[in-house]
């Protein structure tokens, strides 16, 4: 098996990191990374903000309820943006609403998520930790105004990469046979039965979040975490409409 298969493998979720600066050199590489990820129709719908103003961090980390987060040595926000290339389309006379559709902002939305994972293979290949913050959609609009994001871009994710500081258990899954069905979707009678043994890890499993104590099993979590509201969630399709995306529905009939 090749080293970056087993890195893979090995993917775990580092939130402390040791106190130090990677070099200019490997932070730029992994740019290089982003940059050349797999884009939606070559459009190359995202941007990276480099947080590196400490008061900023520490905000984020409130706004996000994860105050390591404010620890991290290096920070980037990827960002779903169709500002650029409307303004570019603008700049030429050729604009339209079609730019700054849903299709669009999927699209964008996409653009992001991949170069956030390409980053984040490239990092852990280098021996480095990495950790993703989706807490920026705690208050999307927060985040939005702390980094002064324009029109037409949206925060999609957060992610953060170090020295690991830590050593944290491999976190168990869901079998893959669970989530993998040839030609079309497999249901099952009873899912309680079918993950009953991944219930039993999940609980005999101590995550660093939660050191010394039980954690709940898989099933436990679903209606806590899937089935509850994080304040100011509700708010992010509004927030979307604000930040000037065309998202309608349209009955169309021929």
């Amino acid at each position: 098996m090749n080293t970056s298969i087993e890195d893979q493998l090995k993917h775990r979720t580092i939130r402390e990191f040791k106190d130090e600066k990677l070099d200019e050199s490997l932070v730029n590489k992994l740019l290089e990374v982003a940059n050349r990820s797999a884009s939606s129709n070559g459009m190359q719908f995202f941007s990276i903000i480099n947080v590196t103003d400490q008061a900023i961090k520490d905000q984020l980390a409130e706004n996000g309820g994860q105050e390591y987060m404010a620890r991290a040595p290096h920070l980037w926000i990827f960002v779903a943006d169709l500002y650029r290339n409307y303004n570019i389309a603008k700049e030429n006379g050729q604009e339209n609403d079609e730019m700054i559709g849903f299709d669009k902002f999927i699209q964008a939305m996409t653009d992001s998520i991949i170069a956030a994972q390409n980053v984040t293979v490239a990092a852990e290949s280098l021996g480095l930790g990495t950790n993703y913050f989706g807490n920026i959609h705690n208050d999307t609009q927060k985040v939005i105004e702390l980094l002064d994001l324009p029109k037409l871009t949206y925060p999609a994710v957060g992610l953060s990469f170090g020295i690991p500081n830590q050593e944290p258990q491999l976190k168990p899954r869901l079998d893959i046979m669970l989530k993998t069905f040839d030609n079309s979707y497999k249901v099952y009678d009873n899912y309680n039965e079918m993950i009953k043994e991944y219930d039993k890890e999940m609980t005999t499993y101590y995550d660093l979040r939660d050191a010394n104590r039980r954690s709940d099993s898989f099933s436990k979590q679903i209606p806590k975490k899937q089935g509850s509201v994080i304040k100011n969630r509700g708010k992010m399709f509004e927030t979307l409409l604000n930040q000037g995306f065309k998202i309608s529905y349209k009955d169309e009939l021929n």
